[in-house]
């Protein structure tokens, strides 16, 4: 069963064991079904049944490892605030589309206020990091390309917040 609109997944219900479903393999997406049953208080064969309901609508996405960049040598984690010419459908999705392109594009966000795109980036080194602060600048349609370094990241979470919904 497959949901075709944003507001038919928003109208799915989500029940206590959903929600602990979902928080749990936040957490650890690698626990058996065995041991996701038993932390959420069902047997497995529902549990399984629920995964694959909270897959196919679009609740749970998908599975990775939470890699160490640094020990596979990515040593700086950067953030680029993107102004475009133009605010066109077409330089938006073509800007998009360039950088989707790019493996050291790890996230990109269109923004309201103070530019149009937000990137998370990762470079091997300060000279790497130069090189892809050159290829945005020179992109097509970039206006301005104002980037910022991390020191240090002391919390960086996967996913969101797991409680009832307020409202």
């Amino acid at each position: 069963m497959l949901i075709d609109t944003e507001a038919e997944a928003e109208a799915l219900p989500l029940d206590e064991i959903d929600r602990k479903i979902i928080a749990e393999l936040q957490a650890d997406g690698r626990l058996t079904n065995v041991e996701l049953a038993r932390r959420v208080g069902i047997s497995p064969p529902p549990c399984l049944r629920r995964v694959r309901r909270l897959e196919e609508t679009g609740y749970i996405n998908g599975y990775h490892a939470d890699t160490d960049g640094q020990k596979l040598g990515w040593q700086i984690i950067f953030f680029a605030i993107v102004g475009l010419e133009s605010q066109k459908l077409s330089v938006l999705e073509a800007f998009e589309d360039l950088v989707a392109t790019w493996p050291e594009v790890r996230e990109c966000h269109m923004i309201r206020g103070g530019g149009d795109f937000l990137l998370k980036l990762v470079a091997r080194d300060a000279g790497h990091e130069n090189r892809l602060t050159q290829r945005l600048t020179n992109a097509p349609n970039v206006a301005r390309v104002q980037t910022l370094q991390t020191i240090r990241t002391s919390r960086c979470l996967a996913g969101v917040p797991i409680d009832r919904p307020h409202g």
